[in-house]
């Protein structure tokens, strides 16, 4: 089952690199991801199209606004998001969408 993710930050540039490792990640697993990463202002585009929304750490002061009750919103880790870890972030998407 596929699942479609946008990563959103301000400006939509660092969230797009950790996309980009975000699908390495989730293909080398075999998981069915669509990853898109947006900036903060695009957001009411894609809102409907999408099963679950990360959210750069530095949003964190806008993440009670962010919230959705139509869409998993988490709130990425700066631990992997700083280094653009792929993988963690993947893993940590996998848990919080099991919640």
């Amino acid at each position: 089952m596929s699942k479609n993710i946008l990563l959103i930050c301000g400006s939509g540039a660092s969230s797009g690199f950790m996309a980009a490792n975000m699908r390495k990640a989730a293909k080398k697993a075999e998981l069915y991801y669509k990853i898109q990463a947006r900036s903060e202002a695009e957001l009411g585009e894609y809102a409907d199209e999408i099963d679950a929304l990360m959210v750069g750490p530095h949003l964190k002061a806008e993440f009670d606004a962010i919230k959705s009750e139509k869409v998993k919103v988490i709130l990425m880790k700066p631990d992997y998001y700083s280094i653009l870890d792929g993988k963690s972030a993947i893993e940590d998407l996998k848990a919080q969408l099991k919640n």
